[in-house]
């Protein structure tokens, strides 16, 4: 039987608890009076290095203990959270189902289409699916997502969640929240980005997901191993700091005259590079041979001056992505301080649409 829903259901109230390499993010949105979206508040709060080890909780104690935090920044009356596994924590498959199924008899399609390829015992993993819509071609049929996660990168998840007071009710899949935040995003683009071949680049800790989008559907995805931790490393070398010393202080802006010429503006070039070959590997390996636009997002992505950089360096026209432009802001947010933090809570605002699905 599907025992736990990855996708999950709408909730009345809902936050969007994103749980990353470096830190833990929580958002909440509510309607606006005026259409559209509100950003009620929002909190971020570091995590210890390797508490979280490409995308896996390593340590649940020190994840734990950062939630309870990030929850007492965030203030009270949050009960229920929306969280997301990593794409690489998940199978998914997408298949042809008949339309008018009943949800009994479409669950025994799922398991039986699941069987095929899930390299686990059935027992052994948590499985979902969501209809996506019709098949096309008037067929009568329908396209069906089907995702599998192991159990234990679920409970995982709902394990910290549950310690911190909070019920996870969604648990959804970062790829797929970071493309709701996208949505939103690409309505900045002109004539909202249609028809066009952009490439979204986020850059976090220790890797660089490159996902390239048309018209809002992923043609093609890559992750590098290249992040903001090399910059750490290198500012604790420089200056014979600690690596959690060097990440505070660059978090705080509170590093020698020489950083941005000696250090900050090497690393800039080098993430530029890695942006350039990133696309060169997509162009070879798909019938594209040029994007559009590029969106950086991620932690890395507010760097003063990169946006123009990496539009140096690729030639594209590159801008640094942020999901609440237009929306309105709550007393409790700081315009400023937003603007700073949106390119790094693409996960997290992705999660907190979830409380408004039809």
């Amino acid at each position: 039987m599907i025992d736990f829903s990855i996708f999950g259901s709408k909730a009345r109230q809902l936050a969007g608890l994103d749980i990353s390499s470096s830190s833990v993010k929580m958002v909440e949105l509510v309607e606006s009076e005026k259409g559209g979206f509100r950003v009620e508040r929002y909190a971020i709060e570091p995590l210890p290095r390797d508490a979280v080890v490409d995308g896996n909780i390593s340590n649940l104690d020190a994840v734990t203990e950062g939630v309870r935090r990030l929850v007492r920044r965030f203030g009270p009356g949050v009960k229920n959270v929306a969280m997301a596994l990593p794409a690489s924590a998940v199978i998914t498959k997408k298949i042809i189902l008949p339309d008018g199924l009943r949800e009994q008899e479409m669950e025994l399609q799922v398991e039986s289409e699941a069987n095929q390829y899930i390299p686990f015992a059935l027992d052994e993993v948590n499985l979902d699916f969501q209809v996506v819509g019709p098949a096309g071609g008037g067929s009568g049929e329908v396209e069906v997502l089907i995702a599998a996660s192991r159990k234990e990168k679920v409970e995982d998840r709902v394990a910290v969640a549950q310690a911190c007071g909070l019920k996870a009710v969604v648990l959804d899949i970062e790829s797929l929240a970071v493309e709701s935040s996208f949505e939103l995003v690409s309505r900045q683009l002109p004539g909202g980005g249609a028809g066009k071949v952009v490439a979204l680049i986020d850059i976090g800790a220790s890797a660089m997901n490159v996902a390239v989008l048309r018209d809002g559907h992923q043609v093609y995805s890559r992750e590098q191993a290249f992040g903001g931790n090399q910059l750490t490393q290198d500012i604790a070398r420089q200056y014979g700091m600690s690596v959690d010393e060097a990440e505070a202080a660059k978090r705080s802006g509170s590093l020698p005259d020489d950083y941005a010429r000696d250090l900050l503006r090497p690393f800039m070039d080098s993430l530029a590079l890695e942006v350039s070959r990133a696309l060169q590997f997509f162009f070879t390996s798909t019938q594209y041979n040029q994007v559009d636009h590029l969106v950086l997002a991620g932690g890395c992505a507010v760097m003063p001056g990169l946006a123009e950089v990496v539009g140096g360096r690729t030639q594209v026209e590159t801008i640094v992505a942020n999901p609440f432009a237009g929306m309105a802001l709550s007393s409790k947010v700081r315009p400023k301080n937003l603007l700073a933090d949106a390119p790094s809570l693409m996960v997290a605002c992705g999660l907190a649409l979830r409380r408004f699905d039809a």
